[in-house]
């Protein structure tokens, strides 16, 4: 939450300091692609995990945004733009069963070294996603051919929380039911409801290198333990 508030409060202040410059040429902004649709891939991770959350492999995030930008008329380099979009994450464990159909209290992490286990298995969250950015281009005029900086929020609602394992095998490895065998379980309960992150971005044209931190809880109080999320990877964008 401290994150949060400095973020906004740093907002007016950024405003307020390139505000004063009232010298800068007017720039015709009117045709410029000015990052109005991004895509973002890349690696996930759940920090501050115990040793009984055991993921592995490849944890990756999808998001895809709509974005208005609004330059400043004081200054044009600096804009804020806001939208809507869809977040995914896809956290993959090894060799532990996520029960988010338990009726227990808690979120059962099972290690299953000893037994049947899916050769793959992740747990799948889907948020819908309004992200705010405070954005910075070196040239507002040609912003697919400048520098590009954004420091921004998200706040995220929870729309699905899924697991999904695949290839139930043997403790020796060997398939029971055929590499072709999928289960799919859904439920909400144990996920927290709300996401909250910080943001930024920095690249040139199209392409950016992006970071985020969601500093409220993967899982609701008292549920699990207390993780949070952390994303890096490449966000693709332009229009």
């Amino acid at each position: 939450m401290k994150k949060l508030v400095l973020v906004l409060l740093g907002l007016p202040v950024c405003y307020l300091a390139v505000s004063q410059n009232i010298n800068i040429p007017k720039i015709d902004l009117s045709n410029r692609a000015a990052d109005h649709f991004m895509i973002q891939y890349g690696g996930d991770s759940w920090t501050n995990r115990p040793d009984s959350v055991r993921t592995g492999g490849f944890s990756r995030h999808f998001n895809f945004y709509f974005m208005l930008d609004k330059p400043f008329k004081t200054n044009p380099k600096f804009s804020v733009a806001y939208g809507i979009g869809i977040g995914s994450s896809n956290i993959f464990f090894k060799n532990t069963y996520v029960d988010i159909k338990a009726l227990t209290p808690r979120l059962p992490f099972t290690n299953l070294d000893s037994s049947n286990h899916y050769d793959k298995f992740k747990v799948t969250t889907i948020y819908a996603e309004i992200p705010v950015e405070l954005r910075y281009y070196k040239d507002p005029a040609n912003p697919g051919k400048s520098w590009k900086a954004a420091l921004g929020v998200k706040v995220g609602t929870l729309l699905k929380s899924y697991t999904k394992g695949k290839n139930l095998v043997t403790k020796s490895g060997s398939s029971i039911f055929g590499p072709g065998y999928i289960s799919k379980e859904s439920d909400k309960r144990f996920f927290n409801g709300t996401m909250l992150a910080v943001t930024g971005r920095v690249g040139y044209g199209i392409f950016s290198i992006d970071a985020g931190y969601q500093f409220n809880g993967v899982l609701k109080d008292g549920v699990g333990p207390s993780m949070n999320k952390f994303s890096i990877g490449i966000t693709l964008s332009g229009l």
